[in-house]
């Protein structure tokens, strides 16, 4: 970003210390497209250099001070004008003075808290960020840069299934379970549905994957639902005493973890939606919660610690769910 003013001017770039070995990964921007940032969690430290660069060698650059901010912050869309911060952090790189040539500066930001995902929706966006400052008289030269903050959690150690039941009185009975009622990202939802009594003509059902988006409070509140899966359980009449099994696949979809009152600003949740449709179009629905979190994949050097021994209780309960899915194969066999 270049900004002109009368005399000299300065480009900005900002480059992180580990840049060449962290990770990137692809993020949703407003307008609905995918661009990949660098990947941070909770608790790690951001560091790197700020590059100035005058436009004209040989004029110094009057400022009124330089400076550098990791920002994070809320934009409820129907807001625009006030963003909510909820971590501000600055560094000042250089008091009132001149700049006689291009000039480098470095910045720690040590063991930054990121308490939130980020997160681009329907009516909100939560984003982090980078935001180096020349302070001039009449316009300030500044750059941005976002990075991706991914939260890992700590589920499950109380993991109950799901029962339910949908009734038309002396028409229709259906029981299903879903094995579990928290799934991490890249889960497989298993369940059955059975067939107590059928007295209606049933043609089609599917279990949909809802994601509601909530924000604002009070009179002001927004809900936005978005159908982010559909899953065909069957298409014809089932019959009395008949059982279906169910497995969907989460690694396909686009899903964030579970969110809940994000800084008083917003909320998002999950919800497996089934529904029936009759031969005269009717339609019949159950729906029910359930919580969606982050699993770690490989615990990092320079992750937290906090991160590091979430990532690697997941990597414990992961390989003894491998361990108990080889046992029942053997049981099996």
């Amino acid at each position: 970003m270049s900004f002109f003013s009368f005399g000299q001017s300065a480009e900005i770039d900002i480059v992180l210390n580990d840049a060449e070995t962290r990770k990137k990964v692809e993020h949703k921007t407003e307008d609905g497209k995918k661009d990949k940032y660098f990947l941070f969690y909770d608790g790690e430290t951001v560091s790197g250099k700020v590059n100035l660069t005058l436009k004209n060698p040989g004029k110094r650059l009057e400022h009124l001070g330089i400076k550098i901010e990791f920002i994070g912050q809320i934009e409820l869309y129907y807001d625009r004008g006030n963003h909510h911060e909820f971590v501000s952090l600055v560094k000042d790189l250089a008091r009132p003075g001149e700049l006689p040539q291009s000039q480098t500066f470095d910045f720690e930001f040590m063991h930054v808290e990121k308490p939130y995902e980020s997160y681009t929706g329907q009516n909100v966006k939560l984003r982090y960020f980078l935001r180096a400052t020349i302070s001039r008289r009449l316009n300030d030269i500044c750059k941005e840069m976002d990075i991706v903050v991914h939260t890992l959690s700590t589920y499950p150690e109380l993991n109950s299934s799901i029962k339910m039941e949908v009734g038309i009185e002396d028409c229709l009975h259906i029981e299903f379970e879903y094995n579990k009622s928290k799934y991490h990202l890249k889960d497989v939802i298993v369940g059955k549905i059975y067939f107590l009594l059928v007295r209606i003509k049933i043609k089609h059902m599917e279990i949909d994957i809802i994601k509601r988006e909530t924000t604002g409070t009070g009179p002001n509140v927004y809900h936005e639902n978005d159908t982010i899966a559909k899953y065909e359980i069957m298409d014809g009449a089932p019959v009395r005493g008949e059982s279906i099994p169910i497995r969907l696949f989460l690694a396909g979809y686009e899903l964030t973890p579970t969110m809940r009152d994000i800084n008083k600003k917003f909320s998002v949740r999950y919800y497996l939606n089934l529904v029936l449709i009759d031969e005269e179009e009717r339609r019949y629905f159950k729906q029910q919660e359930i919580t969606l979190w982050r699993k770690g994949d490989i615990v990092r050097k320079s992750m937290s610690h906090q991160a590091a021994i979430a990532s690697q209780r997941f990597e414990g309960s992961s390989s003894t769910e491998s361990k108990m899915q080889a046992q029942a194969k053997q049981d099996g066999n």
